[in-house]
């Protein structure tokens, strides 16, 4: 099913953060319809670095494409700005499109942009995000690519100007509409009154955010079509390796974590391994 068939449906669809095929193979297998490709989570484990606009437009691709080979789910894909200007938001459509996004996520922060839920962050002017969204839709190659309009005026111009923004924002073609780090309940609220049946709207869950943590059906109920959880899995990535790592160097052993990870077998069967062996013998004498 497209994205778009399944942002059409009655239900809100909740699409968890990956960073590489790996997490995009497990949270399929768990049962995912849609996955989420964070630049945080490429930035945190691949440079073990914050979200501050240190990945590059190819390394997302490359994450795309390497995810696209494994998955076969709709893939969301941050876009971040566009890595550019309108023509390269254009190139950053058509290459990411080509390597199996099924949406970008276009921001209007200036560049180097940064996490929407750190603070110091910089917009472009409403007018020149407007000319980036129409200029995605103008390399797009097939309309089932979704474009997700970001604004993080909230946090630069106040929830007011959010809202001016994000009406530019849909004007100008704008698919889904992201209005980043809500403060609190009455401003989801509010974003829902105002577009609520007119766009599909997308709320961002970050833990230990800006915006108050809320579970997919209070999400629903309020009007929203799409919740991500986007860094979630690198979090508890990184405090899972944390205990692995101490208890391994504190006693010699990991056997005492052994409950709380796969053996080699049990990887080997996530992965498929057995499966590709057999496929590789079908082309062999």
């Amino acid at each position: 099913m497209t994205l778009k068939a399944l942002l059409s449906g009655p239900d809100i669809l909740l699409a968890p953060g990956v960073c590489d095929a790996l997490t995009a193979l497990i949270a399929e297998q768990s049962g995912a319809t849609a996955l989420y490709l964070s630049g945080a989570g490429i930035a945190y484990t691949r440079f073990g670095r914050p979200d501050i606009g240190l990945v590059s437009m190819a390394e997302v691709a490359e994450t795309i494409a390497l995810i696209r080979d494994r998955v076969g789910i709709p893939l969301i894909v941050d876009a971040d700005n566009g890595f550019g200007n309108a023509l390269n938001v254009q190139r950053t459509m058509r290459v990411f499109e080509r390597a199996g996004a099924n949406a970008l996520q276009l921001e209007d922060q200036t560049m180097p942009k940064r996490c929407g839920h750190l603070d110091g962050k910089t917009l472009i002017t409403a007018t020149e995000m407007a000319g980036k969204v129409r200029a995605a839709a103008d390399a797009r190659a097939s309309d089932d690519t979704l474009i997700i309009a970001r604004t993080d005026a909230i946090a630069v111009e106040g929830f007011e100007a959010a809202i001016d923004r994000a009406e530019l924002y849909v004007e100008a073609g704008a698919d889904v509409l992201f209005i980043e780090a809500p403060q609190d309940r009455a401003q989801l609220e509010s974003i829902a009154h105002h577009f609520g049946g007119r766009i599909p709207l997308m709320a961002n869950m970050v833990e230990g955010g800006k915006t108050p943590i809320h579970g997919m059906a209070d999400l629903q109920a309020l009007g929203f079509s799409l919740v991500i959880f986007p860094g979630g899995v690198v979090r508890a990535l990184a405090k899972t390796a944390g205990d692995y790592y101490r208890g391994l160097i504190s006693t010699g052993s990991n056997e005492g974590f052994r409950d709380r990870m796969y053996d080699f077998a049990g990887l080997n069967e996530i992965i498929g391994t057995q499966d590709m062996l057999k496929q590789g013998k079908t082309y062999g004498d």
